[in-house]
């Protein structure tokens, strides 16, 4: 007997909003709706000096113009095939600490959804056409694994789609219909977005059928770490979204596509005004990359970079955080031809800033192979000028991670009063935790739990390389070099497995 599908509740839940209707087996798939909206829907009252009727189509305090331009652009997608079927509710990843490699990648927690066995899946999104000659780009959940796709216009025409070309780490694919008379969108400029811009998301939430719902453009340069989760620099939106809008339109006032609907947020499996959509940019150069070729190419760096925190920036003398700091660079690639080493904090590329890893990676991989990266750094509290040359991006790369186990040994308890215990690295060790016969270090036998090395994301069977820039190669150099920075921010450089990071543990409370 067929039974409905249920998703277990959590605390926080990452939704991709595809498939409304899923059917697996005969057995239904319902997306779960948000209640409705009770009382006033509020009136924004502009100052006479404010020329927002200008803002909206026709100078009427309406969209309907703006809909009919999009709404015949906007289509529905139904992918059918017998493919490996997934839950489409994902756990925030709890585990971000190698961040992204550009070449490489690291653990981020739990890997998107849980595989089920095969199956005859068919399932629900939107699609936007782009070209009047009839391409259409949807996301790469929607169609992933799909043996035959077709696609609904708003004129009542039903056909039959081909995809050519799919880019996971962007969640995005591309599809195309033979036929004429086709209504296409123009793209946007999304880099000019701003938060608080007026948006239109258009899709069919729930096989309900078409649907325009608004809001604002809530944030911008999100990333989720959802799916494969690899290129993101998602605009946050409260514009309504559920499943079923998963590759539907997020329009502006001027009718243009900034944005592909992709993921919401929820507590509920149903909106709750917390809506990502992948920007228009790179939405255009996937695009383009699949027509010509059927596939991306990306331009890699060759580091593994983390985000500088304000602990961090105090542990490294910097007057404000913001930036990345290169904890490594891989052998024979861009950075190491560049001369980029550890410790390096990156601060801008080609002349734009640089505010976190994610702007990085998207940064270098939308530069293209070939291209030449201006990097400004700031190396031991000087800053200079660093120009590499970026290579192509080897999507199959992945960096080695995970957890390690501690091992048993003897040692001192909380040798170093950052709340650990730890013992000397031996040839032995270093192969049974995954790192090379050459590192040296100490390793991390225990955690206080309650701890400040705890609170810092360190664990047992992690390798302490450096203390505050400093090589460490015995328990008396951990200790020397915690003392010296007891009243300060202490910057630990970490071997996990072969994967080298900064962590920095707060200094102890008075």
């Amino acid at each position: 007997m067929n039974a409905p599908i249920h998703f277990t509740p959590r605390a926080r839940t990452w939704v991709a909003v595809a498939a409304a209707g899923l059917l697996m087996g005969g057995a239904t798939w319902h997306g779960l709706g948000a209640a409705p909206f009770e009382g006033v829907t509020p009136t924004v009252q502009a100052a006479p000096s404010t020329p927002i009727a200008h803002a909206i189509a026709g100078g009427r305090d309406s969209y309907s113009d703006i809909v009919d331009v999009v709404s015949p652009a906007v289509v529905t997608v139904h992918a059918e095939g017998r493919a490996r079927t997934s839950q489409t509710q994902f756990q925030v990843p709890d585990d971000d600490f190698f961040g992204q490699f550009f070449g490489q990648r690291g653990p981020r927690g739990q890997r998107g959804p849980q595989q089920m066995p095969r199956q005859r899946q068919s399932a629900l999104g939107s699609g936007v056409v782009v070209t009047a000659d009839g391409y259409i780009l949807t996301n790469n959940h929607v169609v992933e694994d799909a043996d035959e796709i077709s696609v609904d216009f708003t004129d009542g025409r039903t056909l039959t789609a081909k995809v050519i070309g799919t880019d996971k780490p962007s969640d995005l694919a591309l599809l195309k219909v033979s036929g004429s008379n086709f209504r296409a969108v123009t793209l946007g400029d999304s880099e000019s977005v701003k938060v608080g811009d007026v948006v239109l998301a258009v899709g069919n939430p729930l096989n309900v059928g078409q649907t325009v719902t608004m809001g604002i453009i809530s944030a911008k340069g999100r990333s989720t770490g959802v799916g494969d989760g690899s290129y993101e620099d998602f605009l946050q939106t409260d514009a309504p979204i559920n499943h079923g809008n998963s590759g539907g339109a997020l329009v502006n006032t001027r009718g243009e596509l900034v944005g592909i609907n992709s993921q919401i947020l929820s507590n509920s499996d149903g909106n709750i005004g917390i809506g990502f959509a992948i920007p228009a940019n790179m939405a255009r150069h996937v695009m383009t990359d699949l027509k010509a070729t059927g596939k991306v190419t990306r331009a890699q760096l060759g580091v593994t970079v983390q985000t500088v925190t304000p602990d961090m920036a105090t542990s490294l003398g910097l007057q404000q955080s913001g930036g990345v700091i290169v904890s490594s660079v891989a052998p024979d690639s861009a950075a190491a031809h560049a001369g980029l080493e550890r410790g390096d904090v990156i601060l801008s590329l080609n002349g734009q800033a640089v505010r976190d890893m994610n702007t990085l990676r998207n940064r270098v991989a939308d530069a293209g192979p070939g291209s030449t990266a201006d990097l400004v750094i700031v190396r031991n509290g000087a800053e200079k000028h660093v120009t590499a040359r970026l290579e192509e991006l080897d999507a199959r790369k992945q960096a080695r991670g995970g957890d390690a186990d501690g091992s048993d040994r003897d040692t001192q308890p909380d040798a170093t009063a950052l709340g650990i215990s730890a013992a000397p690295l031996t040839a032995e060790l270093a192969s049974r935790l995954g790192v090379s016969r050459t590192t040296t270090g100490v390793v991390v036998e225990d955690v206080d739990p309650d701890g400040r090395a705890a609170s810092a994301g360190i664990r047992a069977g992690d390798v302490i390389e450096e203390v505050n820039r400093r090589a460490v190669k015995s328990i008396e150099d951990l200790r020397a070099a915690a003392r010296q920075s007891a009243d300060k921010p202490t910057l630990l450089l970490i071997n996990r497995q072969g994967a080298e990071v900064f962590l920095t543990v707060k200094p102890a409370k008075g």
